[in-house]
């Protein structure tokens, strides 16, 4: 049976986690809204979601599925960098840096663990 990737808890909290963000950056500096740190984060947020939805499309094959998720896995420690840039050029405070960094370590899980879950139902 097919199960939508919106119905994944791992897609929701990416979402949500990406829709938070982007909104947060569109406060960042002038200068980071273009190819800076606000636009870099937009981008990868973005990735963790779209690369789920592609991956677990209907129409994906075996290796399109764990391209994408591997892809979508990226995206997650690609955000750690741009939050620890973020922290560090002092746009949010330490803790709102914690809390965004350790949900990107929670989706990271999930998606490996739903890599995995799907691996050994394929075989």
């Amino acid at each position: 049976m097919f199960v939508s990737y919106r119905q994944l808890d791992v897609y929701r909290r990416a979402y949500r986690m990406a829709l938070g963000l982007h909104k947060v950056s569109l406060k960042l500096p002038q200068i980071e809204q273009y190819a800076g740190v606000a636009d870099q984060m937009r981008r990868a947020s973005k990735s963790v979601c779209s690369n789920l939805a592609e991956g677990l499309s209907k129409n994906a094959s075996k290796v399109e599925e764990r391209r994408f998720l591997g892809l979508s896995l990226g995206s997650c420690e690609e955000m750690q960098v741009w939050l620890e840039f973020g922290v560090d050029l002092e746009y949010w405070p330490r803790k709102k840096y914690e809390s965004w960094a350790e949900e990107y370590r929670e989706i990271a899980k999930m998606i490996q663990a739903l890599m995995k879950r799907r691996e050994n139902a394929r075989g």
